[in-house]
């Protein structure tokens, strides 16, 4: 079965809100073995919303539509719909109770908005609100499902959880439609490509998404067919394939985040970290807190941001930083000896670069980064280049940092 998502509003073409609804549709339709071949975005126009629905109904067997339920002048879609399928528009019994309860749970009085939430297309069936006014359509015509529902995420999330996927699930639709996706970091998109060579030979048929982000790229893989087992031996190999050539730069499979990764692998090593951070201004501390349980392992950080803080704080020597400049791979590794030293730490860490978009040179330019990295057997630096970007400079340091933790406590060089 083949479905598109039409997402209606405004606020989504302007790029005011991210469209979020879309994608959560679609992985939970790709749950059931529904696959979303097409993602449209209409403004709050009903002759544009009324095109959208007649271009697409005859192509697809399921049209799942958001937004545009609400009480106010821009919110068309009911209206639209009861001239798509020749409906009237009337006062639902079911509807109204629906409002009365959620206005007396919230504390509110009765108003003209909340009478025209109760207004429903008649012979469509009701999809109720747990956590709003507005009640979303289902509509089975024409061997189709039309499933209108509010754009809002959370009151849309209940309803593709409470009601859209059980009633799918109940179908047995025979077709499975698996993904994995893989977290890599320090390598380039094209450079992954490279190392991966010919495709056909690793996915034998599946499809593999590239996907990069300023810190990374994500490597989407995905396997449909009839049989489940056999979908998931399938993924199982392409894996297996992809990691025997590019294993040392994933870090984790689907939503992981890497900091989670690293907290894991210290606390199962019972060591513990100490970070001084000048550049990247407590970025990495920020991310490694995120994760909870952190305590175990991360003794303190500091954001040794000037000079005289790096001598102060982390006992780095000023003729060091005279000679050498902050930005430079003998003052990256004095500071991470230093915060591993002052905090009793097995191992430390530090950032130190130029984040811009002033304070660069031929010989530092912006994005240059050292990265410190200190242990009982060992004290370097690495050399990086982010590029240009205030926040991107300082997402990519922080993230190579986490990345170096990482490589180390598994011995990857």
């Amino acid at each position: 079965m083949k479905a598109i998502i039409i997402s209606i509003g405004d606020e989504i073409l302007i790029g005011q809100v991210l469209n979020t609804n879309a994608a959560f549709i679609s992985e939970k339709l790709n749950s059931v073995g529904i696959e979303a071949t097409r993602i449209l975005t209409v403004g709050d126009d009903e002759d544009e919303i009324l095109n959208a629905f007649k271009e697409n109904y005859s192509r697809y067997d399921i049209i799942m539509v958001t937004g545009g339920l609400g009480p106010t002048h821009d919110d068309l879609t009911r209206s639209a719909v009861c001239k798509f399928f020749d409906l009237k528009l009337i006062s639902s019994d079911e509807v109204r109770k629906n409002v009365e309860e959620f206005l007396k749970k919230h504390n509110r009085k009765w108003s003209d908005a909340a009478e025209n939430q109760t207004l429903f297309p008649a012979g469509a069936k009701v999809i109720p609100n747990k956590y709003g006014t507005a009640a979303g359509e289902f509509i089975e015509k024409d061997n189709k499902y039309f499933i209108v529902m509010p754009g809002v995420p959370y009151e849309m999330e209940s309803m593709m959880n409470d009601f859209v996927v059980p009633f799918f699930a109940k179908k047995k639709i025979d077709r499975h439609i698996l993904h994995r996706t893989l977290m890599t970091t320090g390598i380039a998109e094209s450079e992954l490509a490279a190392r991966l060579g010919n495709l056909d030979n690793v996915l034998k048929g599946a499809k593999l998404a590239f996907l990069p982000s300023p810190i990374g790229v994500r490597l989407r893989i995905s396997v449909s067919g009839s049989e489940k087992d056999k979908c998931e031996t399938k993924l199982f190999l392409i894996e297996k394939r992809i990691h025997d050539k590019i294993g040392k730069y994933i870090y984790g499979i689907d939503d992981e985040e890497l900091e989670a990764v690293i907290g894991k692998l210290l606390t199962d090593r019972n060591i513990k970290i100490a970070i001084a951070e000048s550049c990247t201004g407590g970025l990495i501390a920020d991310k490694i807190t995120n994760v909870p349980g952190s305590s175990k392992y991360l003794e303190r950080t500091v954001v040794t941001y000037s000079n005289q803080s790096k001598i102060d704080l982390l006992h780095v020597p000023n003729k060091l930083i005279d000679m050498c400049g902050a930005v430079s791979k003998e003052v990256a590794e004095a500071m991470a000896l230093g915060i591993r030293q002052n905090a009793g730490t097995d191992i430390g860490i530090s950032t130190t670069g130029v984040a811009g978009p002033a304070g660069g040179s031929q010989e530092k330019p912006v994005g240059l980064v050292w990265i410190g990295y200190s242990d009982a057997n060992e004290t370097i630096a690495l050399k990086f280049n982010f590029g240009e970007g205030r926040r991107r400079i300082k997402d990519r340091a922080s993230q190579a940092a986490l990345d170096l933790i990482r490589r180390k406590l598994l011995n990857i060089e």
